[in-house]
């Protein structure tokens, strides 16, 4: 269940629905979860615009963009952040219609340390989550 945020000059994505669509779908695909509320309802993202003036690098150029993607310790292994990196990069590449981009964005992945991933009052460990997936699937 994992929170994207992505951050970019604004103006840079036009459809910011679509964008949230492909991105969360990615990390579901990625982190290999059933297609149930439990992970529908609670995989987001997050567009957050800021004016070109608001950041930028050690050249000033401010045309970057940073993808966040926080996700419980363990789920993604070695060479699932590596395809999370890449495809994460061609979405948002691919939305922004800059080819460009894909040098200047950034990919984030940070991991909560098992029993940190809070959902509806309860600050669950991965064992948990895995339990709970089970049961709503009709497999405890």
């Amino acid at each position: 269940m994992p929170m994207i945020d992505v951050t970019a000059r604004a103006g840079t994505f036009a459809d910011k629905p679509g964008l949230v669509k492909a991105l969360t779908a990615a990390m579901m695909k990625w982190e290999q979860v059933p297609l149930i509320d439990m992970f529908t309802d609670n995989t987001a993202a997050f567009i957050h615009e800021l004016p070109a003036d608001a950041f930028g690098d050690a050249n000033g150029d401010s045309n970057h963009i940073r993808v966040n993607v926080l996700t419980p310790v363990g789920i993604l292994d070695r060479d699932k952040k590596l395809g999370v990196t890449r495809e994460l990069t061609e979405i948002v590449v691919a939305a922004a219609g800059n080819p460009g981009l894909a040098a200047r964005t950034w990919v984030l992945i940070a991991e909560t340390p098992d029993g940190g991933w809070g959902l509806g009052g309860h600050a669950y460990t991965n064992a948990e989550i895995a339990a709970e997936a089970r049961r709503r699937l009709g497999r405890a």
